[in-house]
């Protein structure tokens, strides 16, 4: 790598765990506080990813089923993507290097990009393209999902920025492609 890829690496590196440090949660938060932001993450969990997919999938309603098919496509292709981004790039998360502890379990030892992250972007978005009177709320929802992946001490803002882009460009590639 050149001198002046690795300097902006670097640099963008120490901003991304300037912003950490400025918006993880410390161990004095309030448990509500800390309550909070863990159900707010879990709506990116494999649970809920999965339950915003197919229980609309399960209904009658043809536009929604649509939708909710596309959904399905965009959270396993997107999920697939981050996979193998997080094993090539192998970014350990900030426990342990920034922080001592997560408020939340973690789920492997790669921080880059957020699955989390990604998952509730890319439900959201492939909604928010379907039913465009919800875009915004939805993608706000998933935007503070992954805000709450950095406040519990998991990932840096880059990560879910990285999460974010790929769900999105994932919906995009697959509406071009329909």
């Amino acid at each position: 790598m050149s001198d002046v890829r690795l300097s902006l690496w670097r640099r963008l590196d120490a901003r991304d765990r300037d912003l950490f440090v400025r918006w993880v949660l410390d161990e004095w938060s309030s448990p509500g506080s800390t309550r909070l932001w863990r159900t707010i993450t879990h709506i990116g969990g494999l649970r809920a990813s999965v339950a915003a997919v197919l229980l609309p999938f399960l209904s009658s309603n043809t536009p929604l089923r649509a939708a909710a098919l596309g959904a399905l496509s965009a959270l396993a292709a997107s999920h697939l993507v981050v996979q193998l981004v997080k094993r090539s790039v192998m970014r350990a998360r900030p426990i342990g290097a920034v922080v001592s502890h997560a408020h939340v379990t973690v789920p492997d030892c790669f921080s880059f990009p957020s699955g989390h992250s990604c998952a509730a972007m890319s439900v959201a978005f492939e909604y928010g393209l379907a039913f465009p009177p919800l875009a915004a709320p939805l993608v706000l929802l998933a935007s503070v999902v992954g805000f709450s992946r950095v406040r519990l001490g998991v990932h840096y803002p880059g990560d879910v920025l990285a999460g974010q882009v790929i769900a999105i460009a994932t919906v995009l590639v697959q509406q071009w492609l329909r």
